[in-house]
């Protein structure tokens, strides 16, 4: 379990994370999102101990990173997974990692098979691809078989089978009752993969709730439906607060009225509908909902 309380980092005026306080469960992946600049990696390494809090504190396992006597036994951290030596092939660099624990070879040749690496394993970690490092940085993050993971990124580089892979990896850790806390900018991937959610907004926390919960928040009433009697239903459905946008003669977007209030006006005034199809929304158009005012870097779409 990781656990902020009031957790803050200042740099100067500046509010990288503010006054924010969570729990990460056990025995679930919890997503952590928010725009760049809005704090999570300035989190994550406040959980791991390389950023000292400006106030507050964070634990994991209910003591703070650095009291823990054998943390990669506690906590699998990925964080950069550029951070290795570039001369050392990725066999001895996992195992100069264990050696740090005590954890014996047998180890390090079970996660070089889990995440896929016994190709590579005795080549130089500086030819590696952005994807291949990624799966050494996991390698390295799972050598403990620790109870708890935090992961920044994990899918970045990775070709559609390992992303894939590590939404699987993820979900069976969590189902061993571990605690997952990972961010990724693909919301698609988050919605399969994560069961809850934190999103970071200029520091702030602005939504933490499960990712059904989330994906509530932006779908509306707008129903979508066809009829060859578009025009009857057109009048008869419009009313205040009711909007009917025909996009096709026979295909009409209503705004207002539910589908099974549509679906009993037409019931009683006799009219056929070939559709009725009521909108669903999707994590990232909560994300982009959520976010619409915390985004502290801006696209300019007009020149397209």
């Amino acid at each position: 379990m990781i656990e902020a309380v009031g957790l803050s980092k200042h740099y100067g005026a500046t509010k990288a994370v503010d006054d924010i306080t969570f729990t990460v469960q056990p025995g679930m992946v919890t997503g952590f999102l928010g725009p760049n600049g809005a704090g999570k990696s300035t989190t994550m390494r406040m959980i791991v101990g390389l950023d000292r809090p400006s106030a507050g504190q964070v634990t994991v396992n209910g003591k703070r990173y650095a009291e823990h006597r054998a943390p990669l036994r506690e906590v699998g951290v990925l964080l950069d997974a550029k951070a290795v030596h570039t001369g050392r092939s990725a066999v001895n660099h996992l195992r100069a990692v264990a050696a740090t624990h005590g954890i014996g070879r047998s180890r390090v040749d079970e996660v070089i098979a889990l995440t896929g690496l016994q190709s590579v394993a005795k080549k130089r970690v500086g030819g590696f691809s952005l994807g291949m490092g990624q799966r050494l940085g996991l390698a390295a993050a799972l050598l403990g078989d620790p109870s708890t993971l935090v992961l920044d990124e994990p899918v970045n580089g990775l070709d559609p089978e390992g992303v894939v892979w590590v939404r699987n990896l993820a979900r069976h850790l969590a189902s061993e009752g571990r605690t997952i806390l990972l961010s990724s900018h693909l919301m698609s991937e988050m919605a399969q993969t994560a069961d809850h959610i934190i999103v970071l907004g200029r520091g702030r926390i602005i939504a933490n709730a499960p990712v059904a919960d989330i994906v509530a928040m932006s779908t509306g009433t707008a129903v979508t439906v066809r009829t060859p009697d578009a025009a009857k239903l057109t009048s008869l459905a419009t009313r205040d607060g009711v909007t009917v946008t025909a996009t096709e003669p026979t295909l009409l977007v209503v705004n207002g009225l539910t589908a099974p209030q549509i679906g009993e006006l037409a019931a009683k005034e006799g009219i056929v509908l070939h559709e009725l199809t009521p909108t669903v929304g999707s994590l990232e158009d909560a994300y982009m909902q959520l976010t619409a005012d915390d985004v502290e870097y801006r696209s300019n779409n007009g020149g397209f």
